[in-house]
This record gives structure tokens, sequence and C-alpha cells, in this order.
């Protein structure tokens, strides 16, 4: 049996690459991309070579098969798909579930996450985030189903390209537009853009622009969310006044 890893790789700054991904790619035997050539810029980047082999969605199933052989011959893989933690919004999933039902150890090496660094940036209280990833591109797929989580209460990550990021908050703003909505555009990226405000603000900022470029996650604040940062915005002046009341005394 042998070794398959999952490593997460940088959304945009090569700096966000981590020293142990790294040195997971420089040890295993074979590299696993959604886009062999995506990836080998990134190897090349940090002077790895490596045998590379395509597991993109479209192939992933007869991809994995092959994969699995390698495996099964005593092999150290290495999977990355072309920005981001694999089987997130991205392939993975069933190569990691064809490695486990073959017998290997599946092994994740974390990092950057578009997910996870919209959710750090939010400024939104509450444990609950859904996250959705991309929705249907058609429209009243997509306008139903915006309703359906905005009626859950809870907060909502959603992935957009930028030819349907105005539609989607269109849609969001007609709903709910008083709803609290921070948009990320290029995460990490240079050209880095984080937009904050009502349903109804950003998308009046967005429908405004002459060119929508780059890629987007959106945070939907929830109704649930609002009132735990409510809650504790109390707790913490009645805990400031205590420490008053406590010092003075």
């Amino acid at each position: 049996m042998s070794e398959l890893y999952i490593v997460a790789t940088p959304i945009g700054n090569l700096g966000d690459m981590t020293f142990r991904a790294v040195e997971i790619l420089k040890s295993v035997d074979v590299v696993a991309a959604e886009d062999t050539r995506h990836t080998l810029q990134l190897l090349n980047y940090f002077q790895i070579k490596k045998p590379l082999v395509s597991c993109r969605a479209q192939n992933e199933q007869a991809a994995s098969g092959k994969i699995i052989k390698l495996l099964d011959e005593g092999r150290k893989v290495a999977y990355a798909s072309d920005a981001g933690t694999p089987g997130i919004s991205d392939p993975g999933a069933v190569l990691v579930d064809f490695a486990r039902k073959a017998g290997h150890t599946v092994i994740p090496v974390p990092g950057a996450s578009a997910f996870a660094a919209l959710v750090s940036v939010s400024g939104s209280g509450g444990k609950t985030v859904i996250f959705e990833g991309f929705l249907s591109p058609k429209p009243g797929r997509r306008k139903k189903r915006v309703r359906e989580l905005l009626e859950t209460g809870d907060a909502v990550v959603l992935y957009e390209s930028p030819f349907r990021i105005v539609k989607l908050l269109a849609d969001i703003a007609d709903i709910e537009g008083g709803r609290r909505v921070v948009v990320g555009r290029e995460l990490t990226k240079l050209h880095e853009e984080i937009t904050e405000g009502s349903a109804q603000e950003v998308f009046e900022d967005y429908s405004s622009r002459s060119k929508v470029l780059g890629e987007f996650a959106v945070f939907i604040s929830g109704n649930k969310n609002i009132k735990n940062s409510e809650d504790s915005s109390d707790k913490i002046s009645e805990a400031r006044y205590d420490d008053k009341q406590d010092f003075r005394a």
C-alpha cells in the first residue's frame, strides 16, 4: 500500500505555498494534476521535477483508475488542483474515494482556500457557514437556490465567475437587498479587492462598472450570524463594564 497526498496550492499568491507542501511535492514519485500545464508552472517555480499525470473533472473517473495502479505499484502520489484545496469546488473527491477503497492512505496537506480566506475577513459572527460553491448558470435555478439559502438564516459562501457575478448579486439584492454581503475579488492576487455592504449597495457598485474581471468569492451574512454578532457585542460591553467595576474596587 502507498500514500496519496492531497496538496493545497496557492489561489493566487505563490508566497502562500506552505513549506510542507513543497517538501511533499519534492518527495513523491508522481504528481497528479487538474491541469498539468498549470501545475508544471508551479513545480518549475519551486524547482521541482516530477512526472505529471492529468486528473481533471472531465476524466477523473478514468484517471483515478490509472493513479490507483501507480499507488498499487508502491509509488507515492501527490494530487493538486489548479488553485486552492482539491475537492472544494475542484476535482479530487473521486480520486480520494478510489484510493481509500483500494486500501491506500490518503493524507491531507492543507493550505490556501478562497472559502476560508473570505470567511476570515467577513467580520461576521456565528458558528455555521454553508459552503455552496458555484450555483447553476441557469437564471431560474440560481435564483431559486439563492432564496433557499437565504431562508436558512445561516451565512453562505458562494463562488462565481466574472461573467455571472453581477447577475448573482442582482438575485441576492432582489430577494433581500438589506442582507450584508462581502465580495472577495482576486483574493491574494495583485488586484485583490474586498467589497462590503448591503446586497443592494454591492450590486449597484458592481453593476455600475464598465468591466468586471477576476475570480469571485461571495460571503452572505445570515440572520443568525447578525443576531449572534449583536449578542456577542452585548456580552463584550458587559464584560468591559464589569472589568471597570472590578478595577475601581
